[in-house]
């Protein structure tokens, strides 16, 4: 099952509207709208798993859109981020907090915004894979849109046993995940700690969650955070000595 997520983004301002967008390139499936009527057609038809809205448009504001989608059983759950300035923040959206993941303060600047808009899709691929995870699945996405290091850092924050295979053409790692913490890997003829190494900065490929595949093999020399440390500073040691 795929689970990469949908996003619309709403703004009347084309300019606005690609800032978003390529704060947003790697979070997910990009859906955008020229103001609230179009949105709120295209939120009931396409069914978004997050909703980025400018407050201040024409014909319909980023808070009646809100409401309305409120009001509708399939669309009430859908999460919002406002744009809005801190004026119409305090005057128009403040009471605004049921269903609101964020407000992003106009201006802004476009790496403040694609940081915290990977928190808020990162936190949202997490809350999908609990409620998957629970029935004992398989979940499947894109490294683009959900890297092998926010997975890492999920599955140890909630203590996952799971199996996570990540796949970059014909070339497949599979790592075990017992309570959040790496206990084997295998790529290739690499095991253990090596394995993990060789993947970890992969951006391309596929990754693959299965919490029915465990395993009682203990290959790994260090936890979860100290895997990914350790992977890290090696390819900065290398960068260097490659410069």
């Amino acid at each position: 099952m795929q689970v990469g997520l949908k996003i619309l983004v709403v703004d009347d301002n084309p300019t606005i509207l690609k800032l978003v967008m390529r704060s947003l390139d790697k979070c997910g499936e990009l859906l955008t709208a020229t103001d609230g009527a179009d949105a709120l057609m295209k939120a009931i038809e396409l069914k978004p798993d997050l909703i980025i809205s400018d407050y201040s448009m024409p014909v319909m504001d980023g808070r009646a859109l809100f409401e309305k989608l409120r009001a509708r059983k399939e669309t009430q759950g859908i999460p919002f981020v406002f744009l809005a300035s801190q004026q119409e923040i305090d005057e128009h959206l403040r009471m605004v907090v049921d269903g609101v993941e964020e407000y992003f303060v106009k201006p802004f600047f476009v790496r403040d915004l694609a940081e915290r808009a990977h928190r808020i899709t990162t936190r949202l691929h997490q809350a999908r894979m609990e409620k998957l995870g629970a029935r004992g699945g398989m979940v499947a996405g894109r490294l683009s849109e959900m890297s092998l290091i926010d997975w890492m850092q999920s599955l140890e924050q909630g203590r996952k046993t799971c199996a996570l295979i990540v796949r970059n053409g014909t070339d497949e790692c599979f790592l075990y995940f017992d309570e959040g913490q790496v206990t084997h890997a295998t790529y290739g003829a690499l095991t253990g700690d090596q394995a993990v190494f060789k993947v970890l900065t992969w951006t391309d490929g596929d990754w693959e969650l299965d919490f029915s595949k465990t395993t009682t093999e203990h290959t790994t020399t260090m936890p979860t955070q100290g895997l990914m440390m350790e992977g890290l500073r090696l390819l900065d040691e290398a960068s260097r000595d490659a410069g």
